[in-house]
């Protein structure tokens, strides 16, 4: 077992290829005589068992945040939640979940069936009906989530076009006269805090249109696991539909609207059809157009955004 066995010094964590087949055949020719059965029991009695790989390292970043940078930002996050619910100000955290096809499709996990449920062999997209994108507002103070499921392309256009649905429908209703939000995103994709066009949107479509002061901050990348929405609403989406074909867009809504958890969670849906393109860019003249304040501790994380009617009250 020595030159089939590996492991890791720091945590003492081992394993090997070898099956326990192969190991009590290895150990037949040395003249023991033992079943597989038994070389598990054993190997289980040093520590070893079957394990899956674990995604919990940080992958290689081109520049990195100094972690003392990564833990302020966490406490300055962590602030400005408590500062906000505290006035009963909206707080939400929002992000894109996976992409998934609609159709016969295989879907990751398990259910209760009487049989298996046969799906096509091959995840080719074109034998899609569609695509669903579902984008997601996590309401903290209410525990309640509403989701967009786009047709098209996962846009800041149509990300901040969510946002806007959610306050029409349900915001404005909860918040009264709520002047201002708070929004929880990861550092990239369609909200990321590079991106020209997100900014810009917020502006002209969700600040200037309701009148709302936008206050964003950022996960550090790397760190978007810790977003609230992941752990608050997605994976409870995940486990709802888990083993169950998407046929339709009307049965990823019912996934979607009929997820609940112990704790109260309750889930909106709705079906986005606008097509969205890609590849959108907004010009120095555009972004110099936004009434963006941006805070400490890193100014790219941070920022707020005005709408142009408060625009002689913005210091």
């Amino acid at each position: 077992m020595e030159e089939d066995t590996a492991g890791d010094p720091i945590s003492g964590c081992k394993w090997t290829h070898k099956t326990t087949a192969k190991v009590a055949h290895q150990l037949g020719r040395a003249g023991i005589r033992v079943s597989a059965n038994t070389v598990a029991r054993l190997l289980k009695q040093m520590d070893f068992s079957l394990r899956v790989n674990v995604k919990c390292l940080e992958s290689g970043l081109r520049n990195p945040p100094d972690p003392e940078l990564r833990d302020r930002q966490f406490r300055y996050i962590r602030r400005q939640i408590q500062d906000h619910l505290r006035q009963d100000l909206p707080v939400i955290s929002v992000d894109t979940k996976s992409r998934e096809l609609i159709g016969n499709f295989h879907q990751t996990g398990t259910r209760w069936s009487r049989g298996p449920i046969p799906v096509l062999d091959h995840d080719f997209p074109s034998d899609a009906d569609g695509v669903a994108i579902p984008y997601g507002i996590y309401d903290l103070a209410a525990n309640e989530g509403f989701v967009s499921v786009g047709t098209s392309y996962d846009t800041s256009e149509f990300a901040v076009d969510s946002i806007g649905t959610w306050w029409t429908r349900v915001g404005q209703h909860r918040y009264g006269g709520a002047g201002r939000v708070l929004i929880l995103a990861d550092c990239g994709g369609s909200n990321g805090y590079r991106t020209r066009l997100w900014k810009y949107q917020l502006q002209v479509a969700f600040c200037d249109p309701f009148g709302l002061k936008a206050t964003v901050c950022h996960y550090p990348p790397g760190a978007s696991k810790w977003n609230p929405i992941e752990h608050k609403l997605f994976c409870h989406i995940s486990h709802n539909w888990a083993g169950q074909p998407l046929l339709d867009y009307e049965t990823a809504l019912k996934f979607i609207r009929s997820t609940h958890t112990a704790g109260g969670l309750k889930v909106r849906a709705s079906l986005v059809k606008k097509r969205y393109t890609k590849g959108r860019k907004i010009t120095d003249d555009q972004m110099a157009d936004i009434i963006l304040k941006r805070h400490t501790p890193r100014k790219d994380w941070n920022y707020s955004i005005v709408p142009w009617s408060q625009m002689r009250s913005y210091s």
